[in-house]
C-alpha cells in the first residue's frame, strides 16, 4: 500500500490522468502551475519524447516541493510508422491523424516522471493499438462530436471511436488513456 503520510499531487490538468489517479483509490490533488515548454528537438529519438518532456514537466512545476510531497507527471506520445501525433491542432489535422490510424496499427508511449525532495524516478510504458478502416463519416462524426483536440493521436480509447475502431490492444489499455497506472501504483510504493 501506499503510506498515507505523503501528499501526492498530480501535475496535470488531464481528466483522464486524473481519473485514473481516482481509480488507484489514493489522495492526491492537482496542481497544474507549471512554466515548462512542451517542445524537443527534430532528432530526438520518438521513445525518448515522452520521457524528455514528463521531465520538463516535473521540473518545471512552480514551486518546489515540500519534504511530505510526491509530484506526479506524465507525457504521451503516439506514434504512427515514423510520425509522432501529438495533440491535433484543429479539425483538419484531427482528421488526418485518424485516417493515418485506420486500418492499421500505432504505438502509445506514455512517460510518467515521480519525485519528492530526494527521489526521482522517470519510466515509459508502450502499448500497441489496432484500428480497423475507418470510414470519412465516423471519422468526421468522431472529431465533430468528442472534439479530440487535447488528446495524442485525435483520440480517446475509452471514447466511441475507441468502442467501434480498436480492434486490438497489446499493453495496458490506461497506458493508451495517458497513464499506466500498474507501474505508477508500483513506483509510488518505493517513495
Amino acid at each position: 500500500m501506499i503510506r498515507s503520510d505523503r501528499r501526492i499531487i498530480l501535475g496535470s490538468g488531464s481528466p483522464r490522468r486524473r481519473e485514473l489517479m481516482e481509480g488507484l483509490g489514493i489522495n492526491f490533488t492537482v496542481d497544474t502551475g507549471n512554466d515548462f515548454v512542451e517542445k524537443f528537438s527534430a532528432d530526438t529519438p520518438h521513445e525518448e519524447i515522452p520521457v524528455q518532456l514528463s521531465i520538463g514537466k516535473s521540473r518545471g512545476f512552480h514551486r518546489p516541493l515540500e519534504d511530505d510531497e510526491i509530484l506526479v507527471t506524465a507525457d504521451t506520445l503516439v506514434l504512427c510508422g515514423n510520425e509522432v501525433l501529438g495533440k491535433p491542432r484543429d479539425r483538419e489535422d484531427a482528421c488526418r491523424m485518424l485516417r493515418l490510424l485506420s486500418g492499421r496499427g500505432h504505438e502509445v508511449i506514455t512517460a510518467v516522471t515521480i519525485r519528492d525532495t530526494a527521489h526521482e524516478v522517470t519510466f515509459s510504458d508502450r502499448t500497441t493499438v489496432r484500428f480497423r478502416t475507418l470510414s470519412e463519416e465516423e471519422i468526421n462524426f468522431y472529431v465533430d462530436r468528442f472534439r479530440p483536440f487535447d488528446k495524442a493521436g485525435a483520440y480517446g480509447v475509452q471514447e466511441w471511436i475507441g468502442y467501434i475502431g480498436i480492434t486490438g490492444i497489446e499493453g495496458s489499455f490506461y497506458t493508451v488513456m495517458g497513464l499506466p497506472v500498474h507501474r505508477v501504483y508500483e513506483e509510488l510504493q518505493r517513495f
